[in-house]
């Protein structure tokens, strides 16, 4: 950028560009839709700031002096990158450059997010995608303390102030090692599954509180023997004889190739759960991380209730 003992006015070098391309003030002020006697007072008022002549004036017009030819060369050059960043900033504004922070439990992480970043990845590759796994409570409460901009989490009791919108649905399913009493009993139900040990998924999971109140509905308690932070590692539990699992049937159906599990699809209604987005508020959102919501839920913002 030029400098000088002051900032040089953007508008005062695109004047003198244009009296150097006319030839002529007159031809500049016409071309600007200015007045004549301004633009020669910005161009004096330039060479004054720059203590060296830029024009030479004659009867038939200006030329410029070897200042005026150096002078007109930087400034195209200051005024192509004030340009350039006036449409980088206006990439920003428009969503088409930034950053999103994203927090996501393991289900939405596992089942649907791969390809939905994909796809947004592919449509714009200038916004960069920060996802990190948490449990729902954990989610909610980087949304609400603005450490993420956008939450991804099983259905649950919400106390805080977010918006929510839809985003999937699946299904839950009990995992039981091949050969396991459960695999051939007629007209399973979940209460039959409690006689059992379970493997849990670690504390906070959606998945261990959806088990717990199922079970407290009946009026029992889930056995917990072990505990484990992800879904490969339950099923290795499972496949070991330790104990029986639950997790989403999609994800149990990936797993069950690589594992002697046997999948028990759970019929009870809870079983069905809805995959939500939460956001603090969807018009205060940077500009990128309106556009990812609207990628993964589009009717996100748009006036009156989600469907």
């Amino acid at each position: 950028m030029l400098t000088g003992t002051a900032m040089l006015d953007p508008v005062s070098l695109k004047l003198f560009i244009s009296v150097i391309e006319q030839g002529t003030i007159a031809g500049a002020a016409e071309r600007q839709h200015i007045a004549a006697a301004a633009i020669s007072k910005r161009v004096s008022e330039l060479e004054a700031q720059l203590k060296t002549s830029l024009l030479i004036r004659t009867n038939k017009g200006v030329k410029p002096t070897p200042a005026g030819i150096a002078l007109s060369a930087m400034a195209r050059r200051a005024l192509r990158e004030l340009d350039d960043v006036s449409i980088h900033m206006k990439e920003y504004s428009d969503g088409a450059r930034g950053f999103v922070r994203v927090c996501a439990n393991i289900s939405a992480i596992t089942q649907f997010l791969p390809q939905d970043i994909k796809s947004f990845s592919s449509q714009y590759p200038n916004i960069h995608v920060d996802l990190e796994e948490q449990v729902t409570p954990a989610i909610i409460k980087s949304i609400t303390d603005n450490v993420a901009d956008v939450g991804i989490f099983s259905d649950s009791l919400l106390d805080q102030d977010i918006e929510v919108f839809p985003y999937q649905e699946d299904t839950l399913a009990l995992i039981v090692p091949a050969g396991h009493p459960l695999a051939a009993q007629d007209g399973f139900s979940f209460a039959d599954s409690l006689h059992y040990d379970f493997i849990g998924l670690h504390t906070g999971s959606a998945i261990n509180r959806i088990v717990s109140n199922a079970a407290n509905e009946l009026k029992r308690s889930v056995k917990l023997k072990v505990q484990v932070t992800g879904f490969d590692a339950l099923c290795f539990m499972v496949n070991s004889e330790l104990g029986i699992g639950v997790l989403p049937l999609g994800i149990a159906k990936r797993y069950a190739s690589m594992f002697s599990i046997h999948i028990l699809p759970l019929k009870e209604t809870w079983a069905r759960r809805k995959i939500q987005i939460g956001v603090r508020s969807f018009a205060s959102l940077p500009a990128a991380a309106r556009l990812f919501v609207r990628h993964l839920s589009p009717a996100a913002g748009l006036p009156g209730p989600p469907p």
